[in-house]
């Protein structure tokens, strides 16, 4: 698979990119995880060509210890309409795919696929989940439609984004096949970290997650960004009718940059993510110009109350000289894009979602893990 071009998320994507890619975040991995740093691990990201079916990975995929399994159990009731009337995932009424894994507690209305199983990666490696959300004030069922995996790799001094679009149809582990943007909800990073790893080989070591209104104070902060906008966009703007920005340099405050990020009339969610990740590589340029290597900590504290991440200030300071040897030219990309995906109505809800191809994407997520 040829990488996309760089580019940058939004939202949380953007928090932690800047704690992440500017500040230098990041820290020895969870005990029995390998850690990540910025290359390709391995993983792969796949999409099937239109009008194919789905159908389970070609592969075998590797064993899964027992490290692996937490006693993960649904927090929410889903929002998603499946009726009450089938049948509980039992031992006799479900083929046992999820071998290793918690098994389902709804029977969904369609085959889960076997697990991944999660990559051995290179050492002096990293990974970081950058996360953004949907979540208004008082609000505790919101979904993340951000989530861009970023892969520093010490070693090769690389940096690797990786878009996962919200509306794939994956296995949640110990609930139901669901959209990947709902995970969260259904076990905060615990469950989005599983799921990450049953269906694409990859666990997160660490994450970030930002609101809208923290994206906009973020940027607002550093002061604009400059955005490479790799297409000329036109949608509607609040207040402001139809809005276009132009191929090429574009400065933006927050509140462009949000709208830049979130546009969905006049685009698909494939180049939401490209243009989520022109962004984040515009904020990690924008930290660099600010000393923000050395300013680590200044920044980490004025983020602190915007961004919620299980990154501390010891795992900043500790791989932030690997930020300042990065070329945010060098930034590759990766997306699970049209190509890799399957479009599939659930017969029960009509609500319509992409099945990735995992005999693809697996692939390309090992190449950008750097696993050769």
């Amino acid at each position: 698979m040829i990488p996309r071009s760089a580019s940058a998320p939004w939202n949380v994507y953007t928090a932690l990119a800047v704690l992440t890619l500017a500040s230098g975040c990041g820290s020895a991995p969870a005990p029995g995880a390998v850690a990540q740093a910025g290359a390709p691990n391995g993983a792969v990201v796949v999409g099937a060509p239109a009008g194919a079916t789905f159908t389970p990975t070609a592969f075998q995929p590797l064993a899964v210890t027992a490290t692996l399994v937490p006693t993960l159990a649904p927090t929410r009731e889903p929002t998603s309409a499946i009726p009450t009337a089938r049948p509980l995932a039992t031992a006799t009424n479900i083929p046992t795919n999820w071998v290793g894994y918690p098994g389902p507690a709804i029977y969904p209305p369609i085959a889960i696929p076997p697990p991944v199983g999660r990559f051995a990666q290179p050492d002096d490696q990293i990974n970081i989940l950058l996360l953004g959300s949907d979540q208004r004030p008082y609000d505790s069922g919101f979904r993340t439609d951000t989530i861009i995996l970023v892969t520093l790799n010490a070693k090769l001094k690389t940096v690797t984004m990786t878009s996962f679009p919200r509306d794939l149809y994956v296995y949640i582990p110990g609930w139901t096949m669901e959209r990947i943007n709902a995970a969260f909800r259904y076990g905060g990073f615990e469950a989005l970290a599983l799921t990450l790893e049953y269906n694409f080989g990859v666990r997160p070591d660490h994450y970030a997650l930002m609101n809208f209104k923290g994206f906009v104070t973020l940027i607002d902060e550093l002061g604009e960004i400059d955005v490479e906008v790799g297409q000329t966009l036109t949608d509607h703007r609040d207040n402001k009718g139809n809005y276009t920005v132009q191929a090429g340099t574009v400065q933006m405050d927050g509140e462009t940059a949000l709208w830049y990020v979130r546009s969905r009339y006049t685009s698909s969610d494939f180049d939401r993510a490209r243009r989520q990740q022109e962004v984040l590589t515009a904020i990690f340029r924008k930290i660099i110009s600010l000393d923000g290597v050395r300013r680590a900590g200044d920044l980490y504290d004025a983020f602190d109350e915007i961004v919620q991440t299980d990154i501390g200030l010891l795992d900043v300071l500790g791989i932030a000289p690997l930020a300042a040897q990065i070329d945010p030219g060098s930034i590759q990309s990766y997306t699970i894009g049209p190509e890799y995906v399957t479009p599939w109505i659930n017969p029960y809800n009509g609500a319509q979602v992409l099945l990735p191809n995992l005999a693809l994407t697996t692939p390309l997520m090992r190449e950008a893990l750097n696993i050769r």
